[in-house]
């Protein structure tokens, strides 16, 4: 066996193992997406997951060609609501209200732990 024989078939293996992870890949991506649509009604849900099983490939591709824009849709959807709950949940935790951070900075004051300046710096910057 030469060299040449041993590197294309190295190369067939890598891009047979590619395709596969690929397929499975996109496999998943439209069995979550048959379950995320909300349109789609129980018993077509039932029939695309029916041919999935049977048809996997002819399946995915007429998959991908019939509702391929409704898949992309819905999944920007789902991301732009996901990064809007992460921000939100970011600003809710990130810093405390103005008035809250005031009123913990005056509570160091008055049990000696700030000085007077210290309340001032803390009150101006919180205002700022």
């Amino acid at each position: 066996m030469s060299f040449w024989e041993n590197f294309w078939d190295i190369f067939w293996w890598f891009f047979v193992v590619y395709a596969f992870f690929a397929f499975l890949y996109a496999l998943w991506l439209v069995i979550a997406d048959v379950f995320r649509d909300h349109q789609l009604n129980g018993w077509w849900k039932a029939v695309w997951i029916v041919f999935l099983a049977f048809l996997p490939f002819l399946t995915l591709l007429v998959y991908m060609v019939a509702r391929g824009k409704g898949m992309a849709q819905r999944s920007m959807e789902r991301a732009r609501r996901d990064q809007q709950e992460a921000d939100s949940y970011i600003r809710s935790v990130a810093t405390a209200s103005p008035t809250e951070e005031i009123s913990k900075a005056k509570a160091l004051l008055d049990a000696g732990t700030i000085s007077p300046d210290e309340f001032q710096r803390i009150k101006t910057r919180v205002t700022a």
